[in-house]
């Protein structure tokens, strides 16, 4: 499934849209859940609109203007949990969403949608700012895969919404 190698905080400090492409075909493992990336949203900087540190750095941001390769986990509609990777240089907020998996252990089942996925593997605001590149609990293992996929707009927010910025395996 994967080499057991955890991706490096270098592969994070790139360009966010090359994170997500790359992104696909990793595989994410949070406890004893191991599933392949194969969708995800990229969101850059204050000028995305769609970004949530668009309007700054607040307590919730604040992670995003960290460092790269750490989890940012929010909560939406005041029910669902988002999982986010954060991207890029410090100071600069950046991140990749992470929008579904496929789910290889300890059941195989597709987990599309970031509300989802972060119900099914029980991600929540306590798994937020976790450095993923030094955890071995909770990171993105490296893989050889390197799927086709679309690109797409981005979806389920209001603003931004030109952007192609949205990547799902084929």
């Amino acid at each position: 499934m994967s080499s057991n190698t955890i991706l490096p905080r270098s592969f994070y400090e790139r360009d966010t849209l090359c994170v997500a492409k790359d992104l696909l075909g990793k595989v994410l493992k949070f406890a004893d859940y191991y599933g392949v990336i194969n969708e995800v949203e990229a969101y850059i900087g204050q000028d995305d609109p769609a970004c949530h540190a668009a309007r700054g750095c607040t307590p919730r941001t604040a992670v995003m203007f960290g460092a790269a390769g750490v989890s940012y986990v929010y909560l939406i509609y005041g029910m669902y949990h988002c999982l986010n990777i954060v991207t890029e240089r410090e100071g600069f907020p950046s991140a990749v969403l992470i929008r579904g998996i496929e789910l290889e252990k300890p059941m195989r089942l597709s987990l599309d949608g970031p509300g989802k996925l972060c119900k099914k593997l029980n991600i929540t605001k306590n798994n937020n700012q976790i450095d993923l590149t030094q955890s071995n609990y909770f990171c993105v293992y490296d893989t050889t895969a390197r799927p086709e996929y679309m690109t797409t707009p981005r979806i389920g927010i209001k603003v931004g919404t030109d952007k192609l910025w949205r990547f799902k395996s084929m």
